[in-house]
């Protein structure tokens, strides 16, 4: 069946009702999903789901993010079972005396693991909960500050998977020759408003010129009161964390921390930013290493990766049920729907505006930041082209539209691994963060706004 008009919402509403009823974002998708399948295929949905998870299991996205997210999983398992964590740990106490001077710290190691918002989220949340813990620092604000500078940290130095990607998706659609993808990617750097909003945000909330609003507000005052850093309803997640603990008779190294997050930022710029490339070569070698040294016995280093890509499986799961809803959306057509929804009132000067507006929402709504604008960019660059509007401005208008929506929804890839890493849920850490993405998202359409009429 083909539907038109605003019916082509019912599924992501379906979703977002739910989520906020039952705070489950698995169950929540998979009903959207269904519904969405009952419009597309009628009585025949139950094999509509069948062939659409197939499809989303064998998409060479989904896969490679399954192998990343599971693998980094097993590294940051390796680096807690040898003490690297704690050792890390350890030595930031020394510098970090204050709430406000660890979630700095966090800001800070956040911007340093540029290279991609998945190993921001994992490596920077994994490392910092502990050392926040001490000066009583909620997790939902720990999870607000290092999802800030996950993807608009990757997104803005252009040295990265965001970039890589993005960059041969402009060239793919005709709007740079091969080779110049990058160069026209860097030149829309300046006019990514959102993702420059958000990272600068951090330090200005950190230091209360912007206060805690609303959930964070709450979940501050259980953190500061009771000393209940993870919310009650993270117990589980917090249980999958501090499943794997350290050994005693290893003396922890901060080098054993170090080596291998250096390794895999540099093997993964070395091999034109694949992160998947990246993860298998400090695992390995660190992995190597350790047997070699006898730091611990062969069964107990690969019981430990096995154990580490385990306590990846809930987040991996709500992200492939996301894929699904995405893969529905997909064959209903939401995407173009919003965009040429939009099309009537646009002008040059509002298309920027407008595509951060309606690109946001489909972001928002899919939960998608890639797959996404693979559909839409085409649209978006016949409607820049047509109007006469100034590529970059559009190009940096759509980066921030999908940096948006990995930062706002609660089944992003990025909230996910996020909320895991910190030790919350995907839903509390996005609706304690909502309000900071929605000031961020003002500012930046007014921003936009102002380049079009100053």
């Amino acid at each position: 069946m083909e539907y038109e008009g605003a019916i082509i919402l019912v599924p992501t509403l379906v979703v977002f009702v739910l989520a906020i009823r039952t705070h489950r974002p698995i169950e929540s998708l998979i009903v959207g999903s269904i519904v969405g399948l009952i419009m597309i295929h009628g009585t025949g949905f139950v094999g509509g789901f069948a062939e659409s998870s197939l499809r989303v299991m064998m998409d060479e996205t989904v896969a490679w993010i399954i192998l990343v997210c599971g693998f980094m999983g097993s590294l940051i398992a390796i680096l807690i079972r040898t003490g690297a964590t704690v050792s890390f740990t350890q030595r930031m106490s020394g510098f970090v005396h204050t709430e406000r001077s660890a979630l700095m710290a966090t800001w800070g190691l956040g911007i340093l693991m540029f290279v991609d918002d998945y190993l921001n989220s994992l490596a920077v949340g994994s490392a910092m909960r502990s050392l926040t813990d001490k000066f009583r620092v909620s997790r939902e604000k720990l999870a607000y500050v290092v999802d800030s500078t996950a993807a608009p940290i990757s997104v803005i130095i252009p040295f990265s998977t965001w970039g890589v990607f993005f960059a041969g998706l402009i060239v793919a659609n005709g709007i740079a020759p091969e080779g110049e993808g990058l160069d026209y990617y860097i030149s829309a750097i300046p006019y990514m408003l959102y993702p420059w909003v958000a990272v600068v945000m951090v330090p200005v909330v950190i230091f209360g010129l912007i206060p805690s609003l609303g959930p964070m507000k709450s979940a501050e005052m259980r953190a500061q009161t009771t000393g209940e850093t993870v919310p009650p309803d993270a117990l589980h997640i917090e249980q999958a964390n501090q499943s794997i603990k350290p050994r005693d008779d290893i003396e922890p190294r901060m080098s054993m921390f170090i080596v291998p997050m250096t390794l895999l930022v540099a093997a993964t710029l070395w091999f034109d930013k694949d992160f998947l490339v990246g993860i298998y070569i400090a695992l390995g070698c660190t992995t190597i290493y350790i047997i070699a040294t006898r730091m611990m016995d062969m069964h107990d280093t690969f019981d430990t990766v096995i154990d580490g890509f385990k306590t990846m499986v809930e987040p991996l799961g709500v992200l492939v049920a996301a894929f699904i809803l995405k893969d529905v959306n997909d064959a209903l057509g939401l995407a173009p729907y919003i965009v040429t929804s939009m099309e009537p009132i646009l002008t040059p000067e509002l298309l920027p505006a407008a595509i951060f507006v309606s690109m946001a929402l489909v972001s928002f709504m899919t939960g998608s930041n890639w797959g996404v604008f693979v559909i839409v960019l085409p649209i978006v660059t016949a409607l820049a082209n047509n109007l006469g509007a100034d590529m970059a401005l559009v190009i940096g208008a759509t980066l921030s539209a999908s940096t948006f929506g990995s930062h706002a929804c609660f089944y992003s890839d990025a909230t996910v691994l996020t909320a895991q890493a910190s030790g919350c849920t995907p839903f509390q850490h996005a609706i304690t963060q909502i309000p900071y993405a929605i000031i961020a998202a003002t500012i930046t359409i007014a921003g936009y706004l102002a380049l079009a009429y100053l």
